[in-house]
């Protein structure tokens, strides 16, 4: 299945738009996309897609380290090997969904954009530039590392 959008939403004050691609039932009908970001990873999909199935399989690179005001997620679906979907890490924003597409690319990494879902109505501004920036620590920063770059 295609991933939600192709092109890249750099703003969480971009227009925002009905979640028009669900894959399943628990996608929630009133969910909105409010954030997403692509980015290359060094490893190859198949690597991506088990340390966010897995984060904890190696306990010498920890990386999905939680603030106190967070909760570990759990896994809400998992296509094997392009997609996973969590659930969220605010428990004061306990129907957010994060949402990973992982594609290959033609240099043996991946990319891998991670979609923000909420049902409506959207948080405030604010709110959404804090939820990004600590999914970009967690993916692009922590995450990343693990892999060695």
């Amino acid at each position: 299945l295609p991933p939600i959008r192709d092109a890249n939403v750099p703003s969480p004050t971009a227009t925002r738009k009905p979640l028009v691609n669900r894959t399943r039932a628990d996608y929630r009908p009133r969910m909105i996309e409010i954030a997403t970001r692509r980015r290359s990873q060094p490893p190859p999909v198949r690597a991506v897609f088990d340390a966010l199935v897995r984060p904890d399989c190696d306990p010498r690179r920890p990386w999905l380290t939680m603030h106190d005001d967070e909760q570990r997620p759990s896994i809400v679906e998992s296509v094997e090997p392009d997609r996973v979907v969590w659930s969220s890490i605010w428990p004061w924003r306990p129907e957010a969904l994060i949402r990973f597409d992982i594609e290959d690319t033609a240099q043996s990494s991946a990319y891998l954009r991670w979609t923000l879902l909420v049902d409506e109505p959207a948080p405030d501004d604010e709110t959404i530039v804090r939820m990004c920036r600590r999914l970009n620590e967690l993916i692009n920063t922590n995450l990343r590392s693990t892999f060695g770059q």
